[in-house]
């Protein structure tokens, strides 16, 4: 027996994507901001009339294009507007492109030996500059990475650990010593945070976080930034295209 549908009822199969069409919506309105918490799956289903079943196939929807990440037993956050972050350009200058508003700290700036670090690099010398430096959401200042760049030491770098940042981004600093990066390499994977930097990253030790490992190398080849990468996942999600 075929089950007929009500006249101008929407068929079972139309509703997940009315839900994700419906938030995706209120998303690039700007409603629904970066950063922002939806509302529970049952508050949600009852908003839409729909089973948590639909709610998540329509939640599913609009995270596999980029609009949402959500943490299981934590909720569904709002990233990007579905836009790209490209961090060759430096995390700030993408973050800002991306809409958020984000304040930059350096934890420190100094010159270390690095001997295994050297190793894997391929490079001779093991001194390199250190530059620890997270990133905060403002208002609410809540951390979103804790950002730990390696540079081996080149010509124009040497009285970096002395001189600062100050009001420059390490992307302007390596420009200007004609450390232009032409290419690289990058790892992602997932990891529980070791108690100090949970208390740098405001969470809870053992929360899981991403972490990337970024190789920028100039045209010659040649390493040029290290940098490793304590991520939140409520605000980045990995996005390859093929």
């Amino acid at each position: 027996m075929v089950k007929m549908s009500k006249p101008g009822a929407l068929p079972p199969t139309a509703k997940p994507d009315m839900v994700a069409a419906a938030i995706e919506g209120e998303i690039r309105s700007g409603l629904l901001g970066f950063g922002d918490r939806l509302d529970s799956e049952n508050q949600l289903g009852k908003r839409f009339a729909v089973s948590r079943n639909t709610i998540r196939k329509g939640l599913e929807e609009l995270a596999a294009k980029g609009f949402i990440t959500t943490r299981m037993g934590v909720g569904s956050f709002v990233t990007f507007r579905g836009r790209a972050i490209d961090d060759a350009l430096g995390w700030s200058r993408a973050l800002a492109r991306a809409g958020a508003d984000v304040e930059t700290s350096v934890l420190g700036i100094a010159r270390i030996e690095d001997a295994d670090l050297a190793s894997r690099l391929g490079l001779a010398e093991t001194a390199f500059i250190a530059i620890d430096r997270v990133r905060r959401l403002k208002p609410e200042s809540r951390t979103i990475s804790l950002e730990r760049s390696r540079l081996p030491v080149a010509p124009g770098l040497e009285d970096l650990p002395e001189r600062g940042l100050k009001d420059r981004t390490l992307s302007g600093v390596l420009r200007a010593a004609g450390l232009v990066p032409a290419g690289g390499d990058e790892w992602v994977d997932l990891i529980l945070v070791e108690e100090a930097d949970a208390e740098i990253m405001g969470c809870a030790p053992g929360a899981a976080f991403l972490r990337t490992r970024r190789l920028a190398r100039g045209a010659d080849g040649r390493p040029i930034e290290h940098v490793t990468s304590i991520l939140d996942p409520t605000v980045f999600a990995l996005h390859l295209e093929f």
